[in-house]
């Protein structure tokens, strides 16, 4: 599979010298799903926003295929990836249409933007939020204004997508809806690196799994190479089972109790 994110030796520090993110190496290919987990605190997000060339290290490097990612200019970078992060806060009433289409923007005056009207109406319906498209944004639940937010990146139609917890404030449906659109985008081709605290939902969905403790990279790999119950239980602190599904085989993880 094709690298099309690498990052390498990255370390973050913030305030009196404190590092939040120590030494990290990743790679983000083509045609998978990639997980970052790990507690609260971990480094996850912090490693996200590097990867995405919104957050400076300030040691390591981050390659967008092969070029250094400071080195792309932004207009390019957003025409190569696209970013959901945690918070999508609207605070203007925009409809859930305008914020949608507002994935577009990196392609406006380019012939890409002849597919905008068609782009647009696509991921919305693939978020299920084509009955709010009228809707203002901030009169929307919570679930609603993150499904507006995925079919904003989806809309963007880049070659790399980055999800900061996607299907945090979802409910059970739309979960597993959200997790299968995103698996239908690997299955594509697209480059996903994705920030879960469902470590079940990384075993069901991620092709390869990194998994952060302490702002170090504790493990990775395949999903069940990484998510053992002894590493599960020394990087969370929690006592934990891990066992294959009774009917499908996926590994389940469930807290002693």
């Amino acid at each position: 599979m094709t690298v099309r994110l690498r990052g390498a030796g990255l370390t973050v520090r913030v305030g009196e010298g404190r590092t939040i993110l120590d030494d990290a190496s990743i790679e983000i290919h083509e045609g998978e799903i990639h997980a970052l987990v790990g507690p609260n605190g971990a480094g996850k997000s912090t490693l996200f926003g590097v990867l995405s060339g919104d957050v400076a290290a300030q040691a390591g490097k981050v390659e967008l295929d092969g070029r250094p990612i400071d080195r792309v200019k932004p207009r390019i970078l957003a025409q190569q990836r696209a970013v959901l992060l945690q918070e999508n806060t609207v605070t203007f009433p925009f409809s859930a249409e305008q914020v949608v289409r507002m994935g577009r923007t990196p392609w406006a005056r380019t012939p890409a933007s002849e597919d905008d009207d068609e782009l647009v109406s696509a991921a919305m319906v693939q978020t299920e939020v084509t009955a709010l498209k009228a809707r203002a944004v901030p009169s929307l639940s919570g679930g609603e204004r993150a499904r507006v937010a995925l079919a904003r990146v989806i809309a963007q139609s880049t070659a790399i997508l980055l999800l900061d917890e996607p299907t945090a404030a979802l409910d059970l449906k739309h979960h597993e809806d959200v997790m299968r659109l995103i698996r239908g985008r690997a299955d594509a081709g697209i480059a996903v690196a994705i920030v879960l605290h469902d470590l079940n939902a990384a075993l069901a969905h991620a092709d390869r799994v990194t998994l952060l403790a302490d702002g170090r990279v504790a493990a990775t790999g395949t999903a069940a190479e990484v998510l053992t119950a002894e590493r599960i239980e020394q990087v969370y602190g929690q006592a934990v089972d891990v066992f294959p599904h009774p009917a499908t085989g996926v590994p389940l993880v469930v807290a002693r109790r």
